[in-house]
């Protein structure tokens, strides 16, 4: 299945392009050595519209739809990865809020995010439990109009950062199965026990912010549920499709910036008295890279357009293809882009060794490459 881009796509495409190039690229080491979050990058992709470029426009946002919002994600991990992410993930959460949150929700926070001013969280993990989301045991109980919220979330990305958060939190201990007593909690990150701490030890994409948190007695209004109470699971499960596209965009960019960069090295790089491009070994190398990408890109694409039509089973299906099939050939190529360069992709004197440490978190977060093979096995069989 071929996909053709609009003509704002493609002009999507070229601003993203643009900024990267000009923005992001000249400061991605930096910012990677020094583990420092961009805030000045997030404000000027805000004024692009590349912070959560799918909230509406009533709302300050983009309108944009899986599609582009796929494409500008691409460009900024081409970019960087670090940087790309930092900005791509202003909105986690915002989703969440658009489709099932109260108007007064969706008024005070979703333009506070486009405009870059906030950035949102999305608390799902636990020390114990990452790709089993039912089996989460932070807990809310009720206090007359309050939730009091008890628990502890981990990998959380923005955590540091961010003025809200989405928690996913246990209203029903009690309900069987477990994830019917799961309920998503409006919890701004100001509120008494909130206690986030920052993970700077990540191999990759250190540009970007990661916690801990910790709540402890956090108190909130029950009219802080997003949704219905107990709806929390199947609300979740309504993102994972979109999510799992937005990493394997994130793949597909990096893996676009190892082949862009091997190919400026094996036009550049002499030995023996010749261009190591002029050697077939290293031509196939390239060959093969290119060719994994486009497949991951094309790939991305088609899971990217169900996501749009509305076809959950096959959203569900291609988006763990898209997200498996690129975040592996993602490490892949950026593991040969290391060896086209020999011993000067070892080191930082060349982005290669930034961009194999920074794909390799794509075959993790937002399900494992297991966890896709067991949906995508589960759908086919």
């Amino acid at each position: 299945m071929a996909f053709r881009l609009s003509d704002e796509q493609r002009a999507i495409r070229e601003a993203v392009r643009e900024f990267g190039e000009a923005e992001i690229t000249p400061v991605a080491r930096e910012h990677d050595e020094e583990k420092k979050y961009p805030d000045d990058l997030v404000r000027k992709a805000a004024e692009l519209d590349l912070v959560a470029p799918g909230i509406p426009v009533e709302y300050g946002g983009a309108g944009m739809d899986t599609l582009s919002s796929v494409i500008v994600t691409e460009e900024l991990w081409r970019a960087d990865a670090g940087i790309g992410s930092a900005i791509g993930s202003r909105g986690f959460g915002s989703n969440m809020i658009r489709k099932y949150g109260d108007e007064w929700m969706k008024e005070e926070w979703l333009p506070r995010i486009a405009s870059g001013e906030s950035a949102c969280c999305s608390c799902i993990s636990e020390p114990g439990h990452g790709s089993n989301v039912a089996g989460i045991e932070t807990v809310a109980r009720r206090d007359g109009d309050e939730y009091v919220i008890d628990g502890n979330k981990m990998w959380i990305t923005n955590g540091t950062v961010a003025d809200v958060a989405v928690v996913m939190a246990k209203t029903d201990p009690e309900a069987e199965p477990p994830h019917r007593g799961i309920s998503a909690i409006l919890v701004p990150t100001d509120v008494d026990g909130f206690e986030p701490t920052k993970i700077d030890n990540k191999l990759g994409i250190r540009a970007s912010d990661l916690a801990e948190i910790v709540l402890d007695d956090v108190r909130v209004p029950t009219e802080n549920v997003i949704g219905e109470e107990n709806e929390g699971f199947y609300q979740l499960m309504d993102f994972f499709a979109s999510g799992r596209v937005s990493v394997a965009s994130q793949a597909v960019g990096v893996a676009q910036a190892a082949v862009d960069e091997s190919i400026d090295y094996a036009n550049e790089r002499e030995q023996g008295g010749r261009r190591i491009k002029e050697y077939q070994a290293i031509g196939h190398k390239v060959a093969d890279m290119a060719t994994d990408v486009e497949a991951a890109r094309s790939l991305t694409y088609r899971a990217a357009s169900h996501v749009d039509s509305g076809d959950d089973q096959l959203a569900t299906r291609f988006a763990s293809m898209a997200k498996l099939f690129a975040s592996e050939h993602a490490v892949d190529v950026a593991d040969e882009a290391i060896q086209v360069h020999g011993g000067a992709g070892y080191v930082t004197d060349h982005p290669v060794e930034r961009y194999y440490r920074d794909a390799r978190i794509t075959k993790i977060y937002e399900g494992t490459s297991e966890i896709q093979k067991n949906i995508i096995s589960d759908d086919l069989l």
